[in-house]
């Protein structure tokens, strides 16, 4: 029986994201009547399953913290192709796009990946532990990164409205990728070590195959491919399915920033469930990976990305917070930090951070 459930599971997470993306080539760019809009988001709902279980296969070939790193680095990559996207589409009313989605991403990274993951594993191993340095030199990483996109713009005089100049912008971009890389190379190379899971398997870890046979390199290449089809079909349907979001939030009288709130929800729903899966295994650290590592390539790599297509963008690229969401972004990183410290975290602390989640979603349904 369990040999049939994994080849039916295997056969649906195969089929899920080839079908996304033949639904994607044949309602791209065409305006979609309710029924195809349910059965696009049906879809979408599948890919983000389909791409959750071959990121877990990728990763238990690759092992950590490569296998976090290739499901952060893929969504992000396809996350930046749908801003720029909307953006070029969108004309004016997108010039805020880039910042409320990467302003959400680390909200949500931050504040409901990490929280969840916090939650779930101290509530289900009496306490969840992790590596205090490797986590801190993320959230440190995010912070330094969001503050200098994010917050610097609505301070700076060389042009009107919370907006870089082209110098500032460049040197932006210039020192996102540089953080970013420098990130990588500490995570993956130099200092490896803090990015791994530091607690013994549980029972219930090796329940779920956690010590079965790593995937042969056959395997795990088709599933990095089929990994990539299914973010294309959730980036790609997430898009097409992007009118109808929009037309739902003005029906509503709800303010634009919030399809940039939808856009990165639907987006990080695969490094959502794969980390609170990794959490109920005992393995927080991969949570935290997973989390810091979103929000450090949201940022890392979306500044860069429209800083580029600033250069033919029509409009202004605003990128400057507000004083309500630079107060929430302060009290984000203040308590990150001292939830990651001590190196481990009861369900306590995975409560604030998703309180403070709640607030910014509260703050942007009613600002």
């Amino acid at each position: 029986m369990t040999a049939r459930l994994r080849s039916l599971a295997a056969q649906w997470t195969t089929l899920v994201p080839v079908f996304a993306v033949v639904l994607l080539i044949l309602t791209w760019g065409r305006e979609l009547p309710g029924w195809i809009v349910v059965l696009v988001t049906a879809v979408l709902a599948g890919s983000v399953l389909a791409a959750v279980h071959h990121a877990e296969v990728v990763a238990h070939r690759v092992g950590e913290p490569f296998g976090s790193l290739v499901l952060a680095v893929a969504v992000t990559v396809i996350e930046v192709a749908l801003i720029v996207t909307l953006m070029l589409d969108g004309g004016d009313k997108s010039a805020t796009l880039a910042r409320d989605t990467v302003f959400a991403a680390v909200m949500i990274t931050v504040n409901g990946i990490l929280g969840l993951s916090l939650l779930v594993g101290s509530l289900r191993h009496g306490t969840a532990v992790f590596n205090s340095e490797g986590t801190g030199a993320a959230l440190a990483t995010v912070a330094t990164l969001a503050t200098l996109s994010l917050v610097l713009p609505t301070f700076t005089t060389s042009k009107p409205g919370p907006e870089f100049s082209t110098v500032q912008l460049t040197f932006a971009a210039v020192s996102s990728l540089i953080l970013y890389a420098l990130f990588v190379a500490t995570q993956t190379v130099r200092h490896r070590d803090y990015f791994l899971p530091i607690v013994k398997q549980s029972e219930s870890a090796a329940s779920e195959g956690e010590h079965a046979e790593a995937p042969s390199t056959r395997t795990a290449l088709i599933s990095l491919g089929l990994l990539g089809l299914a973010l294309v079909g959730v980036v790609g349907l997430a898009k097409g399915v992007s009118p109808t979001i929009e037309s739902g939030v003005d029906a509503a009288g709800l303010p634009h920033s919030v399809v940039g709130v939808i856009i990165a929800l639907l987006v990080l729903l695969p490094e959502t469930i794969a980390a609170v899966r990794a959490s109920r295994r005992n393995q927080v650290q991969t949570s935290m990976n997973l989390a810091l590592g979103s929000a450090m390539a949201s940022i890392g790599l979306t500044i860069p990305a429209v800083a580029l297509a600033s250069l033919w963008l029509p409009g202004p690229l605003v990128l400057g917070l507000g004083n309500t969401h630079m107060v929430l972004l302060a009290l984000t990183m203040v308590v990150g930090a001292l939830t990651v410290v001590p190196g481990r975290a009861t369900p306590l602390q995975g409560g604030v951070h998703l309180v403070l989640l709640a607030a910014y979603l509260e703050l942007a349904l009613n600002p």
